[in-house]
């Protein structure tokens, strides 16, 4: 009989069933709004690559898609567009608790968290098992909109700068960058960022999105969902890494140290920040999506980032011929967020403004299925029944 622990063996109980650690390659449920194919290197969003909607659609579009089933006709782009826009703008109660917010933690994670439990008692947000589909999908359009004003608020107070309001005429990725720095971008730069966000918007069941729908399928509100799959990501093992990546680069400064820093990571058991994937066995194709986009510049930081790439796949490909690594969607994102403007400490919230649409989306999803998720674990501790312990270790009440 398998098992999971270091001791003995223990048993299964009779009906349930034992799965890989960490519900490895475990179907736990139907899903009718993407995949990812990591032998292929593809994944989708609903019927289409999406790799192909980023290179070919806008924000909005890949956002009715997720919520909707369809890429919208042009009346319905006209109405979500509107509608994100009004939705973006803090409600006045939120803008006023943000600074406090802010004034206890420096991470944008912990600020989001925060804020957006807060936005869920401001708006009045009623448990997913009370509200309607239509009263479900208004939540989570507001959600998803407002979390790039929150994101883009929290930088600036921390800058010391005032908060730059939301301009609901303004395309959803334009205005976040705007929000972000105080000016209007160029367009060249809002269409790299706009294609990085459609890109990361859903990557299958990852940890924060079941985290999502764990929550989701208690009935919970939709602020409580959002919370938890925020909570999910902070963590080191799960949360982008666009920035340390970056780091790297600038570590290695110059491409004839890219082998040698390599080795040496290799040598003292490191991790290549941006490179290797948990599902992706071959090229991860956000990456080399991300690598096209950057190459529209024309910056030294472009050339050397894909040299550097080359070299780092050689050498790891000879140090660790059992384990191919690729560079993945963090190693460009980080290249292409600085090029549009971005500074480093707003590259992973940058990808919870995307995750946002994925998340809701999972929540709205999960939220039309009945049945709670309540798995089993299986004991392995001390067998019981044992005797109560009466004096030294444990007092028994007066």
């Amino acid at each position: 009989m398998s098992t999971h622990s270091s001791g003995p063996t223990v048993p299964t109980p009779a009906g349930f069933v034992l799965v890989p650690p960490g519900l490895a390659k475990v179907v736990v449920t139907d899903t009718e709004i993407g995949d990812v194919r990591g032998d292929e290197g593809f994944y989708h969003y609903r019927q289409y690559s999406a790799v192909e909607l980023a290179e070919q659609v806008g924000f909005e579009q890949a956002w009715h898609l997720l919520f909707h089933g369809r890429v919208p006709f042009a009346a319905e782009l006209d109405a979500l567009r509107h509608d994100a826009g009004r939705r973006r703008v803090l409600p006045p109660a939120l803008a006023g608790l943000l600074p406090a917010i802010c004034a206890t933690t420096g991470d944008s994670l912990q600020v989001l968290r925060t804020a957006l439990s807060a936005w869920g008692g401001i708006t009045g947000q009623r448990p997913l098992y009370d509200a309607g589909e239509d009263e479900r999908l208004a939540s989570a359009m507001a959600a998803a909109a407002v979390t790039p004003t929150i994101l883009a608020a929290a930088h600036r107070l921390r800058l010391g700068l005032d908060p730059v309001p939301a301009d609901p005429d303004l395309p959803h990725a334009t205005d976040y960058l705007r929000m972000v720095t105080g000016r209007l971008p160029a367009e060249r730069d809002a269409r790299a960022v706009e294609q990085y966000l459609v890109a990361t918007m859903d990557h299958g069941f990852n940890a924060s999105t079941f985290t999502a729908r764990v929550i989701a399928s208690t009935g919970a509100d939709l602020a409580a969902c959002l919370v938890g799959a925020i909570g999910s990501f902070s963590g080191p093992r799960h949360g982008g890494a666009p920035s340390r990546a970056l780091e790297a680069l600038d570590e290695i400064g110059t491409p004839d140290r890219a082998e040698p820093w390599v080795r040496e990571q290799v040598g003292r058991g490191a991790r290549i920040m941006g490179f290797g994937h948990a599902v992706y066995r071959t090229h991860d194709p956000r990456s080399e999506m991300l690598k096209a986009v950057a190459r529209r510049w024309d910056d030294p930081l472009v050339d050397f980032a894909i040299g550097v790439e080359a070299t780092i796949e050689r050498v790891l490909a000879e140090l660790k011929p059992d384990r191919p690594l690729y560079a993945n969607v963090e190693y460009y994102a980080g290249v292409v967020m600085r090029l549009a403007g971005l500074e480093p400490s707003m590259f992973t919230p940058t990808f919870c403004v995307a995750r946002a649409v994925g998340w809701t989306a999972n929540i709205l999803e999960q939220a039309r299925d009945p049945k709670i998720i309540r798995p089993a674990a299986r004991y392995v501790g001390p067998p019981p029944p044992q005797p109560v312990p009466t004096s030294g270790r444990m007092p028994l009440p007066a």
